[in-house]
């Protein structure tokens, strides 16, 4: 899957189209809920600070879901994240991605790119 995005709009139908792609593959519940709030965590980001275009896909192989974001711009998240206070408006993002991915990684040409393993619940 492979998207473009310049509004929420468009991010609104590409986090349905990932949804439906992981329901599709029997994808647990809990794993559709945490793949979908990533994506939009990490596209959100990029529409607001990386550019106003995002670069957005999902590749599901086996257990593991691999998704790639990027800007327009040469945006670099750090590499370590904190917690914001809780009553902070903005700084949690990279925090809750990081706690529901198994790894997040940046590359120059491909940008964030952040691995969810998807447990079957029945296993």
């Amino acid at each position: 899957m492979y998207f473009e995005i310049d509004d929420y709009n468009a991010l609104e139908q590409a986090l349905h189209q990932l949804c439906v792609r992981l329901e599709a593959a029997q994808a647990p519940e809990q794993a559709v809920f945490d793949s979908k709030l990533v994506a939009c965590e990490l596209l959100s980001n990029v529409l607001q600070h990386g550019g106003q275009r995002a670069y957005f896909s999902a590749m599901l192989e086996g257990d593991i879901l691999r998704l790639r974001v990027r800007g327009n711009n040469g945006y670099r998240p750090p590499e370590k994240t904190f917690c914001s206070d809780v009553t902070a408006e903005c700084g949690r993002g990279l925090f809750l991605v990081d706690a529901f991915c198994e790894s997040r990684e940046y590359s120059e040409r491909e940008g964030i790119c952040v691995v969810i393993r998807i447990r079957n619940e029945r296993t």
